[in-house]
C-alpha cells in the first residue's frame, strides 16, 4: 500500500476517512431503516405483481440507496468528535507501578486473605 500512496492526488489524500460513535450510531440506523422499509415495499409490491423478481429489484434499489447514504463518511456523521486527552510524560522509561494494577491488587487481597 505504500507504494501506491507517492501517486494519490493531494486531493484524495485530503479526505476525511473517519466517523464518530454518534454517526456511527446514525447511519446504521438510517440503514436498517431503509432496508426496512424497501423490504417492506419489495414484497406488498411483489406479492401484489406475483413477480419476486420484483421485490428482489426493490431490495437491490434499497440497499443500493443505503450504501450511498451511510458508508462514505458524509459530514452529518461527524458531528460530535472525540476530544482526546493529550499524552502523559512518560517518567524514567519505567512503565505503571506493579502495585497499581489490578492483577496485582487482587493477589494482594488473597494474601490477605490466607
Amino acid at each position: 500500500m505504500d507504494y501506491i500512496m507517492p501517486f494519490v492526488p493531494e486531493s484524495i489524500k485530503s479526505l476525511p476517512v473517519h466517523m464518530d460513535f454518534v454517526g456511527q450510531k446514525r447511519a446504521e440506523k438510517t440503514f436498517q431503516m431503509i432496508i426496512l422499509l424497501f423490504g417492506a415495499v419489495g414484497f406488498v409490491w411483489g406479492y401484489v405483481c406475483q413477480q419476486f423478481s420484483q421485490t428482489m429489484y426493490i431490495l437491490f434499489a434499497g440497499v443500493l440507496l443505503s450504501c450511498i447514504l451511510t458508508l462514505p463518511p458524509w459530514a452529518m456523521y461527524r458531528r460530535n468528535p472525540l476530544a482526546w486527552h493529550k499524552p502523559r510524560p512518560q517518567g524514567d522509561g519505567d512503565g505503571p507501578s506493579q502495585a497499581s494494577t489490578p492483577a496485582s491488587t487482587n493477589q494482594q487481597k488473597s494474601k490477605k486473605k490466607k
